[in-house]
């Protein structure tokens, strides 16, 4: 039997080809969210300075705390839950009446202490123009539906609405970003493209699929707010060391040192959302079909062994890229490659393992250690060694949080 007679074969099945196009819907997307902002990055850089720029950064990296209590995990349960009742109109709309319910709710607690941190906070009162800016991301990723897109396998959805509007923030990026007082006009971009994704996919959720919005009883939202909450820690946790790693540079360092650890972890991030995109795909596959995770689990191992040494084989182009010359940057881009690797070994034991076997409270007490951890050592390694200690706790924190979980498979097994 020829290659392609395999090929044909392999994907001859609904499934196989569901995967498929999913794989390639998230790689596309992937693709767009990976491109577009190196695109613009290094031209952002040379054109706001890494000062400006940091601003920008340690903004976003306050309001990020605040992105999975308005998500409340629904990324994955809400995900769940689809792919199951696919079938029931009324399901899917009691469904979705649920989620939004829950996260406007969030979403205005968030707001509420937001504001109350930047007024009350004297230097980010001083740059509040930007941190309200940034804000309003929250609104747009409360509104945007991907749980719902990713649980009827319908990928496509997101791919096409992300692709449009990144494509006209990156435009808009070079024309209306000229001089470094600009540096404001960054994060509202970066707002109306989240706001226009999320009332676009607002608008299919009704008009293509006609779901509706039923007013729930209170009991039924306490009852969700109960049960997502395991798989919520899980989510919140990882944000204590990650985004406060990025918060405490902007405290105890400069904002030229935020804006080169946030550009030399952007190139990195790449190959984190390479991994996300098989995590993704095979997330509700392997709800239906719990007997592939052998192969997905190889198939991954693979991908992120590859992935945590692709950064360093090609350091010298990432630093001309960037503008970074820093004497320690090979060093923070080191022990944040070898982070991939961690981060691999948690989508592949928590997420597409545990959390598929409904063992939620097991996850959320690994990331609660992990990231408990990870938390409590930022501060004296980020307060004695800057930059690079901002680097070894995010390695540390992966680790922590996959390897355990690896562990924990290997006596499961």
């Amino acid at each position: 039997m020829g290659i392609f007679s395999k090929i044909k074969e392999i994907f001859s099945t609904k499934d196989s080809r569901v995967l498929l196009e999913n794989f390639i819907s998230l790689s596309t997307l992937q693709l767009v969210n990976i491109i577009l902002p190196l695109i613009t990055l290094p031209y952002l850089i040379r054109t706001l300075g890494f000062g400006n720029y940091g601003k920008v950064v340690l903004a976003a990296s306050l309001v990020a705390y605040f992105l999975p209590i308005t998500d409340y995990s629904f990324k994955i349960t809400a995900t769940r839950d689809v792919s199951v009742f696919n079938g029931s109109q009324t399901k899917l709309s009691i469904i979705y009446s649920k989620v939004m319910s829950i996260k406007l709710l969030f979403l205005g607690l968030s707001f509420l202490i937001l504001t109350a941190v930047v007024l009350i906070y004297p230097p980010f009162y001083e740059e509040r123009l930007v941190f309200f800016l940034s804000m309003l991301i929250l609104i747009g990723q409360a509104l945007f539906p991907e749980w719902f897109f990713q649980g009827i396998e319908k990928m496509k959805y997101i791919t096409i609405l992300n692709f449009i509007i990144k494509l006209f923030f990156t435009i808009c990026v070079f024309i209306f970003i000229t001089t470094e007082a600009d540096y404001w006009i960054y994060p509202l971009l970066q707002s109306i493209g989240f706001l226009a994704a999320g009332l676009a996919g607002q608008y299919l959720l009704f008009r293509k699929y006609k779901l509706k919005f039923y007013f729930l009883k209170k009991k039924v939202l306490l009852s969700s707010v109960k049960s997502n909450f395991p798989i919520f820690v899980n989510q919140f946790f990882p944000t204590l060391y990650n985004n406060t790693n990025t918060f405490l540079l902007g405290i105890f360092t400069t904002v030229d040192i935020v804006g080169i650890y946030d550009a030399i972890k952007k190139v990195v991030e790449v190959c984190i959302m390479l991994v996300g995109i098989v995590s993704r795909v095979f997330f509700p596959f392997l709800n239906r079909k719990k007997g592939a995770f052998m192969k997905f689990s190889k198939l991954m191992l693979l991908i992120g062994l590859i992935l945590s040494v692709l950064p360093l084989l090609f350091y010298k182009l990432v630093f001309w890229y960037l503008s970074v010359d820093y004497e320690y940057s090979f060093v923070v881009l080191c022990f944040l490659s070898l982070s991939i690797f961690g981060f691999t070994l948690y989508n592949i034991y928590g997420l597409n393992y545990f959390i598929i076997k409904r063992q939620d409270k097991l996850v959320m007490n690994n990331t609660i250690m992990a990231s408990s951890i990870a938390f409590a050592l930022a501060f004296p390694l980020i307060y004695f060694f800057g930059i690079v200690g901002a680097a070894v706790n995010l390695l540390i924190a992966r680790f922590l949080m996959g390897g355990y979980l690896w562990y924990k498979w290997k006596i499961d097994e």
